[in-house]
């Protein structure tokens, strides 16, 4: 074995030391609780999957992006890269126990070997919630209600939801004469914002010539008011089901009076082949470079592929959207309203005597037991040595022991930020304190 093996990661994988894991652990349990609050329940799946499992309707780019190897079984096998194709593997497997319609969330680490930069990388934490087993317009509302209530608290600022049918720019399609191309007009026309018109419609002249490639671009392009956009896409590629629908989630979305934070946006088509009706992305009006923090949208069938029976009862459709939680960190960072407050421990006791850590670890129970999240020092040293550590671990308290009793005699409290004693207190007394703070 070599003498030295340099420490060292990969490219677009990180290390998350105490300060940033924190951050994010507060992130998540705030995402946590909104998805509770509409009756979402969590689940969780392997990260390894058949490669089959994983690629049977993702391709194109899925695949050149894809972490795929032989096992030590040879077996064909690789890391998710994203969690929505896991959960219809899962639904298959698991429908007999599930009641429908649905709702969950999932929160684990994906991987994607795609190029890195701000917010992108390699290995990330999707924050995915969905709802399956109803093909009701409802079904799609509650989603877009979920994130138009929860995104900006938790972002501490506007959010704007751009939303579109998948089901109705195919039919635009159909009416084109350009359906058969539309796996690659879709994932080009979701290139957009990134590469821009002129080497979108580029692109798109090579699956259906420049003519067609200009109209295209015409109608991803529409704006306006909801009305003035729905009237000329309905005009351009004919009404049908997926018209009403979208005509309907925009009626629920002016009865629970959330309509102005919503556009109605024709180039919103999410690059995945699974989506078949409303898709969406959110962005923060402060960050709208960053990219979306929050998108997804409706699929039908999805679970399908992974059932030999093919009867309606099988066929879930499903509306869900995926919480790129790194993405929204390094906007939130960017902003400086990543939260530092933690729910860890703010408060410790010092160790004055090593032989009585039982009694240091019987006093931190009594804050403990009342919500008090308290640690112990663990090592006898100078006081002084003890007010650095404390401070150098962001602590907010250091509680003292006298010579007495230390569960029940005089202990002297230490503000750390003020660089203050207050000395002879009783445990309950510092509980009253700790409490009021």
């Amino acid at each position: 074995m070599p003498d030295f093996i340099e420490p060292r990661i990969l490219k677009g994988f990180r290390d998350f030391l105490p300060p940033a894991e924190i951050a994010r652990r507060n992130l998540v349990e705030k995402i946590e609780a909104s998805f509770r609050s509409y009756g979402f329940v969590p689940i969780d799946t392997p990260a390894l999957e058949y490669s089959d499992i994983l690629l049977g309707k993702g391709g194109g780019e899925t695949e050149k992006q894809i972490y795929r190897f032989r096992d030590n079984g040879d077996r064909d096998v690789a890391l998710r890269f994203d969690l929505t194709v896991p959960f219809a593997r899962f639904l298959a497997e698991h429908r007999a126990n599930i009641t429908f319609p649905f709702k969950r969330y999932h929160i684990a680490k994906v991987w994607r070997g795609e190029n890195t930069q701000r917010g992108r990388y390699r290995e990330f934490t999707q924050c995915d919630f969905d709802t399956v087993g109803s093909d009701s317009a409802a079904v799609d509302f509650e989603i877009l209600h979920m994130m138009q209530k929860n995104l900006p608290e938790i972002c501490g600022g506007d959010v704007i939801i751009r939303f579109n049918h998948r089901g109705l720019f195919n039919r635009y399609l159909s009416r084109l004469g350009v359906l058969d191309s539309s796996a690659d007009i879709l994932r080009t026309v979701d290139k957009l914002a990134k590469i821009g018109r002129d080497e979108t419609l580029c692109l798109l002249s090579e699956f259906v010539g420049n003519d067609k490639a200009a109209e295209i671009i015409g109608y991803v392009g529409l704006s306006g008011t909801f009305e003035e956009t729905f009237g000329a896409m309905t005009s351009a590629a004919g009404s049908g089901p997926e018209s009403e629908q979208l005509d309907l989630i925009w009626r629920y979305m002016n009865d629970a009076g959330i309509a102005g934070s919503f556009i109605l946006d024709p180039s919103i088509t999410r690059g995945l082949d699974y989506y078949t009706g409303v898709v969406f992305e959110s962005f923060m009006t402060e960050m709208i470079d960053i990219g979306s923090i929050c998108s997804g949208g409706h699929y039908d069938n999805l679970v399908g592929l992974y059932t030999k029976n093919k009867n309606n009862q099988e066929n879930l459709s499903g509306v869900g959207a995926s919480i790129g939680i790194d993405r929204l960190i390094a906007a939130l960072e960017a902003l400086g309203r990543l939260g530092t407050e933690q729910s860890y421990a703010r408060t410790a006791i010092a160790c004055m005597d090593k032989a009585s850590g039982g009694k240091y670890q019987a006093l931190a129970d009594i804050l403990r037991k009342v919500g008090i999240p308290c640690e112990v020092f663990l090592d006898e040293e100078k006081i002084t040595k003890q007010f650095q550590r404390a401070e150098k671990k962001g602590l907010t308290w250091l509680i003292i022991p006298g010579s007495e009793d230390s569960t029940h005699g005089a202990l002297t409290l230490r503000d750390l930020a003020k660089r203050e004693s207050r000395e002879g207190l009783k445990i309950e007394e510092i509980v009253s304190i700790l409490k009021k703070q």
